[in-house]
């Protein structure tokens, strides 16, 4: 399973009630009709600031109004976005539905398995692309933003079982801080959008020596 960067969490969710509900995309067609990097910038900025018209959001992510237009129209219809009420035309904001997507790409249908690493690379470009624009300009946030950010490498010798355990665990510490994605009272005065992207996966198949 892979999730969305624009989640909380990018690891296996569970029933958990702690755990925030994801939308988990098991359809092909569903999978290309986001894989359009303009659909996801327009996600990405919904989860970080809310409603918004096609002219609010073409500003923030550098689109036409037009173009914004038109792909929260195609969002709509996949169920990804829905109208928030009020406003006509481009004036009219919208929202979003999820807040975090889980990719079924444990599957063996073709079709399914080329459309899950279509979505994943884009999704994965764009989240790498914003780890670099940060180590590029890390030096201007202020210092203690510098020294909480973090990042490290494990290597970790685990069953499936454990493994499983481990990214649940994760899950479960990052979910404390989703009720502020939807809710921005609730964010303290100093906090900032922080992106937190985990992955675990073998290094080596079964049985092989290198």
């Amino acid at each position: 399973m892979t999730q969305d960067p624009t989640a909380p969490p990018l690891s296996e969710a569970t029933e958990s009630s702690t755990q925030p509900v994801l939308r988990e995309l098991t359809d092909p067609k569903t999978m290309r009709a986001l894989t359009h990097p303009v659909r996801l910038a327009l996600l990405e900025v919904l989860a970080l600031e809310g409603p918004l018209t096609a002219t609010q959001a073409g500003e923030l992510i550098g689109e036409s109004p037009t173009t914004c237009s038109f792909h929260f129209r195609q969002l709509a219809k996949y169920g990804f976005v829905e109208e928030a009420g009020g406003g006509t035309g481009r004036q009219r904001p919208w929202k979003i539905v999820h807040l975090g997507l889980r990719i079924n790409n444990v599957d063996e249908d073709p079709e399914l398995d080329v459309a899950a690493k279509s979505l994943e690379r884009l999704l994965f470009e764009r989240a790498f692309a914003r780890l670099q624009h940060f180590f590029d300009t890390r030096s201007n946030y202020p210092k203690s933003w510098q020294e909480a950010a973090d990042s490290g490498e494990f290597i970790l010798f685990v069953t499936p079982e454990e493994l499983k355990e481990v990214n649940t665990k994760l899950v479960e510490t990052l979910a404390r801080f989703h009720d502020r994605l939807s809710d921005a009272s609730l964010r303290p005065a100093d906090s900032l959008p922080v992106e937190v992207l985990t992955f675990s996966y073998p290094i080596r198949l079964p049985g092989s020596a290198t």
